[in-house]
């Protein structure tokens, strides 16, 4: 099992875009016991890739609760960097 950063970062390069609950979603299955699988640790790893030109920003969506979803995406060199340092 790789670290949950890892596998955050992992996701993106499966998805064409996601948003911190897309990935809590796919990733519950099998790190749903880790307490770092919440909303709040998980925008705080996207913002931190997003920052280390990893993954970029493509839209951002009020839900029907209220709460806002930035969507991201792993471009073109963002996904092969990570691709490189995280094998599957």
């Amino acid at each position: 099992m790789k670290p949950l950063n890892y596998a955050i970062l992992k996701h993106f390069t499966k998805v064409d875009e996601a948003c911190a609950e897309d990935v809590i979603d796919a990733l519950k299955g099998e790190y749903g016991k880790f307490k770092a699988l919440n909303r709040n640790d998980v925008i705080s790893a996207l913002m931190t890739a997003e920052a280390n030109g990893l993954i970029e920003e493509t839209k951002f969506e009020m839900d029907t609760t209220g709460t806002l979803r930035i969507y991201y995406h792993a471009h073109e060199d963002g996904a092969s960097t990570i691709n490189n340092y995280i094998k599957n």
